[in-house]
C-alpha cells in the first residue's frame, strides 16, 4: 500500500493547509497551535480494520495540533451514551449510526449545533442537500455524515445476462419481465436470503423500504417514518406486495420462500456467483461486494460480479437512493473537538480511508479514482450524486417497532395470505412506540 501522506515538513505543510481548507475561505479561523488537547470519541468501529483505520486518519491532526484523539469503540453505544450522558460525562465526539438517536439527543439538548461553528456555505458546497437534510433537527445542523453505506445495489453476474442476451434493467417492469426470462431459460433470476439469528428478516425490510421510497417518494417514505400516514396505507401495502412479487413468484427465488427463509443473507449472494451459478441477481447494500471477494477471491470485478442500481419503480422518483451512514456528532463545545469535526469532515480527511478500502464517504469532493476499485467508485458516485436520498427507515426507528417490521416479514413470506394481519399487527406497535 503506498504511503497516503509524505513524512517530515512537507507533510506537516500538507496537513497545516488541510485544516485551514476546513476552516473555509479568505478570513478562515487560525489553526490552533500545538498543545491543543485531548478529544474523547466514542463510536461503533470494532472489527475489520476499521478501528485501525480510523487511527490512520486521525493521526494528521495529532501530528499538526499537538492534540491527541482518544477514541473508544463499542457495540453497545446506544447504552454507553445513555449513561455517559445522564451522568454529566459524554465524550466530546460520538459517531451514531442512527439518526433518531441523534435527533433525540439534539432535542434535549445535549448535542452541539455544528452550524455555530463550521463554514456552511462550504458544507453544502461539499455534501449533497439530502445529507444536511438527514443531519438537521429543528432548522440547525447537528451531524454529519461520514462513513456511508449504499442500500440501492443489485448485484448480478454479467456472464449470465450474457449468455441470455440480457441488458441491465432500469425500470421495474423491465426488471419483472428480465426475471420472466430468466425463468424460461431454466435460471432462477434471484437469491434471497434473509436469516440473521436473533435479527433475521431485515434484509427484507430493505427491498420494502428501498420499494416505498421509489414508487411513491420522499414525501411519502416521511409520512411513513414519521407514522402520519399508517402500516396499511396503500402506499405502504404496495411496496409489501412488490417484494413479494419478486420473493414468492413461483420460480423466481431460488428454493422459493423456504430457501428465503432458512438461509443466511450472506450465503445467499452466493448463489449468482457459484460455478454453475444458482440465481441472476442478488439486492442487498453496498457491502455485499465484500461478501463475494470473501467468498471468491478470484472472481473479477465487472467481468464475473459486477451491481446496478435499483430500477426506476416511478419515473419521478428515478435514482432515488436508500442508506445507511455513520453520523459525526459533538457533546462538547471546545477549542479541540471543533478543530477535529473540521478536519473530519474534509475531503481530504476521509480520502484517507478511502484509500485504505470499506470506505464510501458522502462528500463529493472525495475523487472517486480514490476509491480502491471501480465498483466502490461506482457505488460512491451513485450515493453522492443522487437527488433522493433517504436513511434505511428500520434504524432510524429501532425498537419495538424494528423488531416488529423484521417479525413482520417472516410471517408474510411464511404465509402472503396474511398481508392484512401482519401490516395491523405492525401498526400497532408504531402506534404505541412513536406517538
Amino acid at each position: 500500500m503506498r504511503a497516503l501522506w509524505p513524512s517530515g515538513l512537507l507533510g506537516l505543510f500538507m496537513v497545516f493547509t488541510l485544516v485551514l481548507a476546513a476552516c473555509g475561505g479568505g478570513e478562515a479561523t487560525p489553526t490552533p497551535g500545538p498543545g491543543i488537547g485531548t478529544v474523547s470519541v466514542i463510536h461503533q468501529w470494532v472489527s475489520g480494520g476499521e478501528p485501525e483505520s480510523f487511527r490512520v486518519v486521525v493521526s494528521p491532526w495529532e501530528d499538526l495540533t499537538g492534540g491527541k484523539v482518544d477514541d473508544v469503540g463499542t457495540r453497545d453505544i446506544l447504552d454507553v451514551l445513555t449513561i455517559r450522558v445522564a451522568g454529566g460525562n459524554p465524550p466530546d465526539i460520538a459517531v451514531l449510526s442512527t439518526p433518531g438517536t441523534m435527533q433525540e439527543f439534539a432535542r434535549d439538548g445535549k448535542l452541539v449545533a455544528l452550524d455555530s461553528f463550521l463554514d456552511m456555505d462550504k458544507i453544502r458546497n461539499e455534501y449533497s442537500q439530502a445529507w444536511i437534510d438527514i443531519s438537521t433537527v429543528d432548522g440547525k445542523l447537528y451531524g454529519i455524515p461520514s462513513k456511508a453505506a449504499n442500500k440501492s445495489t443489485v448485484w448480478y453476474n454479467p456472464k449470465v445476462f450474457d449468455a441470455n442476451g440480457l441488458q441491465v434493467p432500469e425500470t421495474w417492469n423491465e426488471m419483472i419481465a428480465l426475471s420472466d426470462q430468466l425463468v424460461a431459460a431454466g435460471l432462477s433470476p434471484w437469491s434471497i436470503g434473509v436469516e440473521s439469528g436473533g435479527t433475521s428478516g431485515w434484509p427484507g425490510t430493505d427491498w420494502i423500504g428501498q420499494l416505498l421510497l421509489s414508487e411513491h417518494g420522499p414525501e411519502s417514505y416521511d409520512q411513513w417514518v414519521n407514522h402520519e400516514i399508517p402500516w396499511t396505507d396503500s402506499r405502504v401495502r404496495s411496496a409489501w406486495e412488490k417484494f413479494g412479487q419478486i420473493a414468492l413468484t413461483p420460480g423466481y427465488v431460488a428454493g422459493g420462500a423456504d430457501f428465503v427463509l432458512s438461509t443466511n443473507f450472506a450465503s445467499a449472494s452466493y448463489l449468482p456467483f457459484e460455478s454453475p451459478p444458482k440465481a441472476a441477481m442478488y439486492f442487498l447494500g453496498s457491502f455485499v461486494q465484500g461478501f463475494i471477494e470473501g467468498q471468491f477471491p478470484d472472481l473479477i470485478i465487472e467481468e464475473d460480479y459486477s451491481f446496478f442500481p435499483f430500477p426506476s419503480v416511478n419515473p419521478q422518483y428515478e435514482g432515488a437512493v436508500t442508506s445507511g451512514a455513520d453520523l459525526l456528532v459533538m457533546f462538547n463545545d471546545n477549542e479541540a473537538s471543533r478543530s477535529l469535526v473540521e478536519y473530519l469532515t474534509t475531503a481530504e480527511a476521509q480520502e484517507i480511508w478511502v484509500n485504505r478500502g470499506g470506505f464510501t464517504s458522502t462528500n463529493k469532493l472525495v475523487s472517486l479514482e480514490s476509491y480502491p476499485d471501480s465498483l466502490a467508485a461506482r457505488v460512491a458516485e451513485q450515493l453522492t450524486s443522487a437527488e433522493i436520498v433517504r436513511f434505511d427507515a428500520d434504524d432510524i426507528w429501532g425498537g419495538d417497532l424494528q423488531d416488529a417490521f423484521y417479525h413482520g416479514v417472516l410471517n408474510y413470506l411464511a404465509d402472503p395470505s396474511r398481508l392484512d394481519s401482519v401490516l395491523e399487527d405492525i401498526e400497532a406497535v408504531a402506534a404505541e412506540q412513536l406517538e
